[in-house]
């Protein structure tokens, strides 16, 4: 199957089971982030859109651990960077529908929890196809950044079509199980 063709039946599928979905285990990130020994534990998330997995009950627990959280913002040129965000500041939806920090502090994160369309057991992500992650990960390769993606069970797929600027990701969790490198 093509990529358009693996995205249009997943988010189909994901829009009509999203509500009899489980929610992801926040102790399962948890659990990953504190294996990984890093001093300052700064994690991207995202703002859910679209039937995506619900982080806001995620950031509202990582903020409680006092851990730093951002957000990505998109830039004109197609970049992503992100900006530090709590809880309770404000968010503005950009022109892709996509909830944006407006207070605007630019950090950057080491462990990363990334929306997928689908996946495969090989840790391959299938995106929207605007290649944001990819070029913000290809960016953060000489830094240590974990990758984690996060879905629902029902997205993972036998094979995502995989061309050469694809990133795979270190973890995916789903509301079943982890999947790791």
């Amino acid at each position: 199957m093509l990529k358009n063709q693996i995205r249009k039946k997943i988010l189909k599928n994901r829009e009509i089971k999203y509500s009899a979905s489980s929610e992801i285990n926040i102790n399962k990130i948890l659990k990953i982030i504190k294996k990984l020994n890093i001093r300052k534990i700064i994690i991207g998330c995202y703002y859910p859109v679209n039937f995506e997995t619900n982080t806001k009950k995620i950031m509202n627990l990582l903020e409680k651990k006092k851990l730093t959280i951002c957000l990505p913002i998109i830039k004109d040129n197609f970049e992503m960077e992100f900006h530090e965000y709590k809880t309770t500041d404000p968010l503005y939806v950009n022109k892709y529908g996509i909830p944006e920090p407006q207070i605007k502090k630019k950090i950057k994160p080491n462990v990363l929890l990334i929306p997928l369309v689908a996946f495969d057991k090989k840790l391959n992500r299938l995106g929207y196809g605007g290649g944001f992650y990819d070029r913000f990960i290809e960016k953060m390769s000489k830094n240590s950044l974990i990758k984690i993606g996060l879905a629902f069970s029902h997205q993972r797929v036998e094979n995502v079509p995989v061309e050469k600027f694809d990133k795979k990701l270190d973890f995916i969790l789903t509301e079943k199980q982890i999947f790791r490198a």
